[in-house]
Protein backbone atom coordinates (compact mmCIF):
# COMPACT_ATOMS: atom_id res chain seq x y z
CA UNK A 1 0.00 0.00 0.00
CA UNK A 2 2.72 1.75 1.15
CA UNK A 3 4.12 2.01 -2.73
CA UNK A 4 0.52 2.66 -4.32
CA UNK A 5 -0.29 6.08 -2.30
CA UNK A 6 3.37 7.34 -3.31
CA UNK A 7 2.46 7.04 -6.78
CA UNK A 8 -0.81 8.03 -6.30
CA UNK A 9 0.83 11.71 -4.69
CA UNK A 10 3.12 11.24 -7.63
CA UNK A 11 -0.04 11.70 -9.96
CA UNK A 12 -1.58 14.54 -7.96
CA UNK A 13 1.40 16.09 -7.41
CA UNK A 14 2.24 16.16 -11.87
CA UNK A 15 -1.80 17.75 -11.35
CA UNK A 16 -0.95 20.46 -9.11
CA UNK A 17 0.68 21.69 -13.24
CA UNK A 18 -2.87 22.36 -14.19
CA UNK A 19 -3.57 25.51 -12.11
CA UNK A 20 -0.68 27.16 -14.57
CA UNK A 21 -2.19 26.14 -17.58
CA UNK A 22 -3.97 29.52 -18.92
CA UNK A 23 -7.36 29.50 -21.04
CA UNK A 24 -8.95 31.65 -22.93
CA UNK A 25 -11.72 32.33 -20.74
CA UNK A 26 -11.62 35.07 -18.06
CA UNK A 27 -12.89 34.91 -14.50
CA UNK A 28 -16.30 37.56 -14.28
CA UNK A 29 -14.33 40.27 -13.03
CA UNK A 30 -12.29 40.32 -15.63
CA UNK A 31 -9.12 40.29 -13.13
CA UNK A 32 -7.30 37.80 -15.04
CA UNK A 33 -7.28 34.54 -17.06
CA UNK A 34 -8.90 31.84 -15.82
CA UNK A 35 -6.55 28.62 -15.63
CA UNK A 36 -7.73 24.63 -16.33
CA UNK A 37 -7.82 23.82 -12.90
CA UNK A 38 -10.41 26.15 -11.71
CA UNK A 39 -12.43 25.87 -14.62
CA UNK A 40 -12.67 22.17 -14.07
CA UNK A 41 -13.83 23.12 -10.37
CA UNK A 42 -16.53 24.86 -11.92
CA UNK A 43 -17.30 22.72 -14.24
CA UNK A 44 -17.87 19.77 -11.74
CA UNK A 45 -19.65 22.50 -10.06
CA UNK A 46 -22.36 22.86 -12.22
CA UNK A 47 -22.64 19.29 -12.86
CA UNK A 48 -23.51 19.04 -9.11
CA UNK A 49 -25.83 21.91 -9.49
CA UNK A 50 -28.05 20.55 -12.50
CA UNK A 51 -28.08 16.76 -11.53
CA UNK A 52 -25.33 14.65 -13.06
CA UNK A 53 -24.15 11.66 -11.89
CA UNK A 54 -21.28 10.95 -9.58
CA UNK A 55 -19.77 9.16 -12.93
CA UNK A 56 -20.06 12.31 -14.77
CA UNK A 57 -18.57 14.43 -12.31
CA UNK A 58 -15.57 12.24 -12.15
CA UNK A 59 -14.94 12.63 -15.63
CA UNK A 60 -14.84 16.34 -15.17
CA UNK A 61 -12.48 16.32 -12.83
CA UNK A 62 -10.11 14.50 -14.75
CA UNK A 63 -10.82 15.72 -18.64
CA UNK A 64 -8.44 18.57 -18.88
CA UNK A 65 -5.53 16.90 -16.97
CA UNK A 66 -4.02 16.56 -21.06
CA UNK A 67 -3.35 20.56 -21.21
CA UNK A 68 -0.72 20.10 -18.78
CA UNK A 69 0.78 18.88 -22.07
CA UNK A 70 -0.46 20.38 -24.51
CA UNK A 71 -2.14 23.61 -23.65
CA UNK A 72 -5.75 25.15 -23.35
CA UNK A 73 -7.52 24.91 -27.68
CA UNK A 74 -9.93 27.93 -27.95
CA UNK A 75 -12.91 26.89 -29.55
CA UNK A 76 -12.25 30.15 -31.92
CA UNK A 77 -9.24 29.05 -33.32
CA UNK A 78 -8.49 26.17 -35.93
CA UNK A 79 -6.98 23.19 -35.21
CA UNK A 80 -5.20 20.35 -36.83
CA UNK A 81 -8.55 17.84 -35.01
CA UNK A 82 -6.41 15.02 -35.99
CA UNK A 83 -3.29 16.03 -34.28
CA UNK A 84 -4.42 17.27 -31.64
CA UNK A 85 -6.35 13.90 -30.92
CA UNK A 86 -2.94 12.21 -30.91
CA UNK A 87 -1.19 15.04 -28.74
CA UNK A 88 -4.04 14.74 -26.02
CA UNK A 89 -3.62 11.20 -26.10
CA UNK A 90 -0.17 10.95 -25.59
CA UNK A 91 -0.65 13.30 -22.77
CA UNK A 92 -3.53 11.04 -21.15
CA UNK A 93 -1.05 8.15 -21.49
CA UNK A 94 2.07 9.91 -19.70
CA UNK A 95 -0.10 11.83 -16.81
CA UNK A 96 -2.68 9.30 -15.91
CA UNK A 97 0.04 6.53 -16.21
CA UNK A 98 1.59 8.12 -13.20
CA UNK A 99 -0.98 6.24 -11.10
CA UNK A 100 -1.54 3.30 -10.04
CA UNK A 101 -5.02 3.61 -11.30
CA UNK A 102 -3.97 4.43 -14.85
CA UNK A 103 -6.06 2.11 -17.03
CA UNK A 104 -9.66 3.08 -14.66
CA UNK A 105 -8.47 6.78 -15.27
CA UNK A 106 -7.81 6.32 -19.10
CA UNK A 107 -11.07 4.70 -19.98
CA UNK A 108 -12.43 7.76 -17.96
CA UNK A 109 -11.26 9.62 -19.66
CA UNK A 110 -11.67 7.90 -23.28
CA UNK A 111 -14.83 7.58 -22.14
CA UNK A 112 -15.77 11.75 -21.75
CA UNK A 113 -13.63 12.24 -25.11
CA UNK A 114 -15.65 10.20 -27.51
CA UNK A 115 -18.63 10.69 -25.74
CA UNK A 116 -19.04 7.04 -25.16
CA UNK A 117 -22.36 6.89 -22.46
CA UNK A 118 -25.06 9.32 -20.97
CA UNK A 119 -22.35 10.20 -18.28
CA UNK A 120 -20.35 11.53 -20.59
CA UNK A 121 -22.88 13.09 -22.87
CA UNK A 122 -24.14 15.16 -19.16
CA UNK A 123 -20.72 16.08 -18.90
CA UNK A 124 -19.75 17.60 -22.18
CA UNK A 125 -22.61 19.42 -22.12
CA UNK A 126 -21.91 21.31 -18.64
CA UNK A 127 -18.25 21.78 -20.23
CA UNK A 128 -19.88 23.40 -23.46
CA UNK A 129 -22.45 25.77 -21.13
CA UNK A 130 -19.93 26.95 -18.80
CA UNK A 131 -17.77 28.89 -21.02
CA UNK A 132 -21.36 30.77 -22.33
CA UNK A 133 -22.38 31.99 -19.21
CA UNK A 134 -18.74 32.62 -17.86
CA UNK A 135 -19.04 35.85 -20.40
CA UNK A 136 -22.74 36.08 -20.49
CA UNK A 137 -23.24 36.72 -16.31
CA UNK A 138 -19.81 38.55 -15.77
CA UNK A 139 -21.07 42.19 -15.19
CA UNK A 140 -19.01 43.88 -18.61
CA UNK A 141 -19.04 40.98 -20.86
CA UNK A 142 -15.92 41.17 -22.68
CA UNK A 143 -17.04 42.15 -26.53
CA UNK A 144 -14.96 39.94 -28.40
CA UNK A 145 -16.12 37.33 -26.22
CA UNK A 146 -19.55 37.76 -26.48
CA UNK A 147 -18.65 37.69 -30.45
CA UNK A 148 -17.73 33.94 -29.92
CA UNK A 149 -20.28 33.31 -27.77
CA UNK A 150 -22.74 34.18 -30.43
CA UNK A 151 -20.73 32.16 -32.95
CA UNK A 152 -20.70 29.67 -30.61
CA UNK A 153 -24.60 29.15 -29.91
CA UNK A 154 -25.67 29.63 -33.81
CA UNK A 155 -23.01 27.17 -35.34
CA UNK A 156 -20.67 25.93 -32.76
CA UNK A 157 -20.12 22.90 -30.27
CA UNK A 158 -22.95 24.68 -28.22
CA UNK A 159 -25.71 24.77 -31.00
CA UNK A 160 -26.29 20.88 -30.42
CA UNK A 161 -28.25 22.33 -27.04
CA UNK A 162 -31.02 23.99 -28.54
CA UNK A 163 -32.64 20.84 -28.77
CA UNK A 164 -30.56 18.91 -26.16
CA UNK A 165 -31.48 21.74 -23.19
CA UNK A 166 -33.40 24.50 -24.99
CA UNK A 167 -34.09 26.11 -21.48
CA UNK A 168 -30.27 26.93 -21.19
CA UNK A 169 -29.92 28.33 -24.98
CA UNK A 170 -32.97 30.24 -23.95
CA UNK A 171 -31.39 31.87 -21.24
CA UNK A 172 -28.20 32.64 -22.78
CA UNK A 173 -29.71 34.16 -25.42
CA UNK A 174 -31.20 36.06 -22.52
CA UNK A 175 -28.28 37.18 -21.90
CA UNK A 176 -26.73 37.37 -24.76
CA UNK A 177 -29.87 40.59 -26.01
CA UNK A 178 -28.55 42.36 -22.02
CA UNK A 179 -32.06 41.18 -20.89
CA UNK A 180 -33.44 40.40 -17.46
CA UNK A 181 -33.25 35.87 -16.73
CA UNK A 182 -37.12 35.73 -15.44
CA UNK A 183 -37.13 34.94 -11.96
CA UNK A 184 -37.09 30.90 -11.82
CA UNK A 185 -34.64 27.85 -10.43
CA UNK A 186 -32.55 27.82 -13.61
CA UNK A 187 -31.78 31.37 -13.30
CA UNK A 188 -31.32 30.93 -9.30
CA UNK A 189 -29.03 27.94 -10.32
CA UNK A 190 -26.86 30.37 -12.60
CA UNK A 191 -26.85 32.83 -10.04
CA UNK A 192 -25.68 30.20 -7.36
CA UNK A 193 -22.96 29.72 -10.26
CA UNK A 194 -21.85 33.21 -10.74
CA UNK A 195 -21.21 34.18 -7.20
CA UNK A 196 -19.22 30.97 -7.03
CA UNK A 197 -16.87 32.35 -9.39
CA UNK A 198 -15.69 34.37 -6.73
CA UNK A 199 -13.91 31.45 -5.06
CA UNK A 200 -11.52 31.60 -7.53
CA UNK A 201 -10.26 34.84 -6.53
CA UNK A 202 -9.56 33.85 -2.72
CA UNK A 203 -5.72 32.95 -1.72
CA UNK A 204 -4.70 30.53 0.46
CA UNK A 205 -1.53 30.73 2.62
CA UNK A 206 -0.72 26.85 0.43
CA UNK A 207 1.80 27.79 -2.90
CA UNK A 208 1.36 25.75 -6.40
CA UNK A 209 4.51 22.77 -6.10
CA UNK A 210 6.36 25.22 -8.66
CA UNK A 211 6.28 28.03 -6.26
CA UNK A 212 5.16 30.47 -8.92
CA UNK A 213 2.48 32.10 -6.59
CA UNK A 214 -0.84 31.14 -4.19
CA UNK A 215 -2.69 28.77 -4.65
CA UNK A 216 -6.83 29.71 -4.95
CA UNK A 217 -9.51 28.04 -2.87
CA UNK A 218 -11.47 27.14 -6.28
CA UNK A 219 -8.89 25.10 -7.43
CA UNK A 220 -7.96 24.07 -3.64
CA UNK A 221 -11.10 22.26 -4.47
CA UNK A 222 -10.46 20.81 -7.60
CA UNK A 223 -7.69 19.01 -6.10
CA UNK A 224 -8.92 18.05 -3.42
CA UNK A 225 -11.81 16.25 -5.16
CA UNK A 226 -9.26 14.58 -7.14
CA UNK A 227 -7.42 13.92 -4.19
CA UNK A 228 -10.74 11.80 -3.09
CA UNK A 229 -10.94 10.44 -7.19
CA UNK A 230 -7.39 8.65 -6.45
CA UNK A 231 -7.88 7.62 -3.14
CA UNK A 232 -10.94 5.91 -2.85
CA UNK A 233 -9.42 2.92 -2.07
CA UNK A 234 -8.09 4.05 1.22
CA UNK A 235 -11.34 5.08 2.63
CA UNK A 236 -13.10 2.86 5.18
CA UNK A 237 -16.49 1.26 5.32
CA UNK A 238 -19.65 2.92 4.80
CA UNK A 239 -17.85 5.97 2.58
CA UNK A 240 -19.12 7.14 -0.36
CA UNK A 241 -17.07 8.31 -3.00
CA UNK A 242 -19.41 10.38 -4.72
CA UNK A 243 -20.48 12.36 -1.83
CA UNK A 244 -16.85 12.67 -0.61
CA UNK A 245 -15.83 14.25 -3.99
CA UNK A 246 -19.76 16.34 -3.61
CA UNK A 247 -18.68 17.73 -0.38
CA UNK A 248 -15.31 18.88 -1.36
CA UNK A 249 -16.54 20.90 -4.27
CA UNK A 250 -18.91 22.96 -1.91
CA UNK A 251 -16.93 22.87 1.62
CA UNK A 252 -15.06 25.81 0.95
CA UNK A 253 -17.74 28.25 -1.08
CA UNK A 254 -17.86 29.99 2.26
CA UNK A 255 -14.97 31.42 2.45
CA UNK A 256 -16.42 34.15 -0.83
CA UNK A 257 -17.43 35.99 2.14
CA UNK A 258 -14.56 34.67 5.32
CA UNK A 259 -11.77 34.54 3.11
CA UNK A 260 -9.16 31.51 3.68
CA UNK A 261 -8.10 30.98 6.98
CA UNK A 262 -4.99 29.34 7.72
CA UNK A 263 -4.83 26.19 9.88
CA UNK A 264 -1.99 27.10 11.81
CA UNK A 265 -3.30 30.79 12.40
CA UNK A 266 -3.65 32.21 15.72
CA UNK A 267 -5.52 34.84 17.73
CA UNK A 268 -9.35 35.48 17.93
CA UNK A 269 -9.72 35.27 13.98
CA UNK A 270 -7.74 31.52 13.97
CA UNK A 271 -9.06 28.54 12.13
CA UNK A 272 -11.87 26.80 14.19
CA UNK A 273 -12.59 30.05 16.47
CA UNK A 274 -15.88 30.64 17.29
CA UNK A 275 -16.16 33.85 15.39
CA UNK A 276 -14.98 32.22 12.36
CA UNK A 277 -17.19 29.22 12.79
CA UNK A 278 -20.45 31.98 13.17
CA UNK A 279 -19.52 33.88 9.90
CA UNK A 280 -18.60 30.51 8.06
CA UNK A 281 -22.29 29.45 8.82
CA UNK A 282 -23.57 33.07 8.17
CA UNK A 283 -21.85 32.77 4.48
CA UNK A 284 -23.26 29.08 3.94
CA UNK A 285 -26.75 30.60 4.75
CA UNK A 286 -26.33 33.01 2.05
CA UNK A 287 -24.28 31.36 -0.42
CA UNK A 288 -26.48 27.61 -0.58
CA UNK A 289 -29.85 30.62 -0.04
CA UNK A 290 -28.85 31.82 -3.82
CA UNK A 291 -30.15 28.23 -5.00
CA UNK A 292 -33.72 27.13 -5.36
CA UNK A 293 -35.17 26.32 -1.71
CA UNK A 294 -35.41 22.55 -1.93
CA UNK A 295 -31.66 22.20 -3.57
CA UNK A 296 -30.12 25.08 -1.40
CA UNK A 297 -31.57 22.59 2.14
CA UNK A 298 -29.41 19.81 0.67
CA UNK A 299 -26.31 21.86 -0.26
CA UNK A 300 -26.06 23.55 3.58
CA UNK A 301 -26.53 20.10 4.84
CA UNK A 302 -23.91 18.42 2.83
CA UNK A 303 -21.59 21.19 4.25
CA UNK A 304 -22.73 21.18 7.24
CA UNK A 305 -22.16 17.14 7.47
CA UNK A 306 -18.20 18.05 6.23
CA UNK A 307 -18.22 20.61 8.75
CA UNK A 308 -19.11 18.37 12.02
CA UNK A 309 -17.07 15.32 10.98
CA UNK A 310 -19.52 13.05 12.05
CA UNK A 311 -20.26 10.72 9.32
CA UNK A 312 -17.42 8.29 7.57
CA UNK A 313 -18.19 10.04 4.31
CA UNK A 314 -16.97 13.98 6.37
CA UNK A 315 -14.30 11.98 8.18
CA UNK A 316 -12.73 11.09 4.94
CA UNK A 317 -13.64 14.12 3.28
CA UNK A 318 -12.00 16.51 6.15
CA UNK A 319 -8.92 14.03 6.25
CA UNK A 320 -7.99 14.69 2.64
CA UNK A 321 -8.30 18.34 3.20
CA UNK A 322 -5.62 18.09 5.97
CA UNK A 323 -3.50 15.65 4.02
CA UNK A 324 -3.26 18.01 0.39
CA UNK A 325 -1.71 20.86 1.87
CA UNK A 326 1.00 19.35 3.98
CA UNK A 327 2.04 17.26 0.88
CA UNK A 328 2.04 20.44 -1.13
CA UNK A 329 4.32 22.36 1.58
CA UNK A 330 6.40 19.22 1.82
CA UNK A 331 6.88 20.08 -1.96
CA UNK A 332 7.90 23.27 -1.53
CA UNK A 333 10.41 23.29 1.27
CA UNK A 334 7.54 23.97 4.09
CA UNK A 335 7.78 27.81 3.10
CA UNK A 336 4.07 27.87 4.95
CA UNK A 337 5.02 26.25 7.96
CA UNK A 338 8.41 28.66 8.31
CA UNK A 339 5.75 31.40 7.94
CA UNK A 340 3.55 29.87 11.22
CA UNK A 341 6.68 28.60 12.60
CA UNK A 342 5.05 25.28 12.66
CA UNK A 343 6.55 21.70 14.44
CA UNK A 344 6.14 18.30 13.91
CA UNK A 345 3.67 18.22 16.76
CA UNK A 346 1.44 20.28 15.96
CA UNK A 347 1.10 18.80 12.23
CA UNK A 348 0.58 15.27 14.79
CA UNK A 349 -2.06 16.98 16.22
CA UNK A 350 -3.28 19.25 13.42
CA UNK A 351 -3.06 17.22 10.83
CA UNK A 352 -2.43 13.84 12.15
CA UNK A 353 -5.69 13.53 13.95
CA UNK A 354 -8.36 14.02 10.92
CA UNK A 355 -6.27 12.33 8.30
CA UNK A 356 -5.57 9.38 10.84
CA UNK A 357 -9.34 8.83 11.01
CA UNK A 358 -9.57 9.20 7.56
CA UNK A 359 -6.85 6.75 6.86
CA UNK A 360 -3.85 5.46 9.15
CA UNK A 361 -2.46 4.15 6.03
CA UNK A 362 -2.04 7.47 4.16
CA UNK A 363 -1.52 8.96 7.93
CA UNK A 364 1.35 6.53 8.12
CA UNK A 365 2.60 7.38 4.90
CA UNK A 366 2.84 11.15 5.43
CA UNK A 367 3.89 10.89 9.34
CA UNK A 368 6.97 9.63 7.80
CA UNK A 369 7.83 12.40 5.42
CA UNK A 370 6.73 14.79 7.89
CA UNK A 371 9.15 13.63 10.30
CA UNK A 372 12.10 13.46 8.17
CA UNK A 373 11.47 17.21 6.82
CA UNK A 374 11.11 18.36 10.65
CA UNK A 375 14.35 16.53 11.30
CA UNK A 376 15.99 18.18 8.45
CA UNK A 377 14.54 21.37 8.96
Amino acid sequence: MTNRIGQHVTFLCEADRLKSVTRANVLMDLSRDENSAEHSWHVALYAMVFGASDRAIAMLLIHDLVEIDVGDQPIHLDHDVAALNRAELAAARRIFGLSPDADRLLALWSEFETHGSDDAVMAKRMDHVHPLFQVMQAPRPVPEHVDIVRDNLDRGRAARLNHEWPQIMQAARLLLAGQPLPDDDLSRRLAFLAEADKLKSVHRATTLIDLSRHENSAEHSWHLALYALAFAELAGPGVNIGRVIRMLLIHDLVEIDVGDVPLHSAGGQAHGSAQIQADEAAAARRIFGLLPAGQGAEFLALWREFEEQQTPDAIFAKGLDRAQPAIQHLHTGGLGWIEYDVSLAQMETRVGQPVGRASSDLWAWLHDRLARHFAAA
